[in-house]
């Protein structure tokens, strides 16, 4: 779950994660111009994109209240046993799909454990308390075999062999993180919070990264530079509940079912 920060005396916007991640397969969709390759295999790619935290689905609708804000968890305050489940997951899922997908997805997994495999200074794995250092550790270990599972099935076709090498990999494994940072962008702050953003290591071509800078130019349109979309505009567009913190005890899910869905949309521009 995503709670988006709010402006004092409104309400958070409340996000399930795998709302978060169907707008991460419209950026992968609209990813690629002349100067940004496609993303490719580009089918498995924006399903795994789309699909990227399916493991999320049993763990956000039991809607379980964070007794410190009388909201639901949000996605860094979830309890690890649940991030445990969700982390394995999702890669399940992914796999059962493509193995190109269930690949990115465990890489996705190991990665935030990891600091992205050098991307962030944020090592997760560093923060894991002792008495959860073992299920974790088994996890990753566990993501690490399914990665090499699947790259012996994904060499074996002449087709998909040509995606496992390493600088392949990892081109691949940036698009997807760009995908997702920048839809958590607009997922984690409300829209009157939203300032200048800087995307590092977005990949052009295999070897070739440049850093994207975001400016939110007026209410609901954000300006990209270098501009990475093969469309003049993109229109992206995300669900989510509006809801107040509530006392403690309440009955969160109960409440969940009676607040209807609103869809909220950005529009992305090309820095002029």
């Amino acid at each position: 779950m995503i709670v988006q920060t709010a402006p004092e005396g409104k309400s958070n916007f409340v996000i399930f994660q795998t709302d978060h991640a169907l707008m991460c397969g419209q950026i992968a969709t609209a990813f690629g111009n002349q100067s940004f390759s496609v993303p490719d295999p580009l089918a498995p790619m924006v399903y795994v994109a789309a699909h990227h935290d399916e493991g999320w689905a049993k763990i956000d609708a039991r809607v379980e209240m964070d007794d410190t804000t009388g909201l639901p968890y949000n996605l860094t305050k979830t309890p690890l046993p649940y991030l445990l489940q969700t982390s394995a997951g999702s890669p399940a899922f992914n796999e059962k799909h493509h193995a190109y997908s269930g690949m990115m997805s465990s890489m996705h997994t190991t990665g935030l454990f990891h600091g992205r495999y050098g991307l962030s200074d944020k090592i997760f794995i560093e923060l894991i308390p002792d008495e959860m250092r073992v299920p974790t550790e088994e996890m990753l270990a566990a993501e690490l075999e399914r990665q090499e599972k699947l790259k012996d099935k994904l060499e074996a076709n002449p087709e998909t062999a040509v995606l496992i090498p390493d600088d392949v990999l990892f081109h691949n494994y940036k698009l997807l993180q760009f995908f997702d940072t920048l839809a958590l962008y607009f997922h984690m702050t409300h829209e009157e919070g939203r300032g200048d953003s800087y995307f590092e290591n977005v990949p052009r071509a295999v070897g070739d990264d440049v850093t994207i800078t975001v400016k939110r130019v007026e209410p609901g349109v954000y300006a990209l530079s270098p501009y990475p979309f093969r469309e003049e505009t993109v229109t992206l567009s995300y669900w989510g509940r509006p809801m107040t913190p509530q006392p403690i005890g309440s009955d969160l899910k109960a409440l969940m079912t009676t607040i209807e869905p609103i869809s909220e949309t950005v529009t992305l521009v090309a820095i002029t």
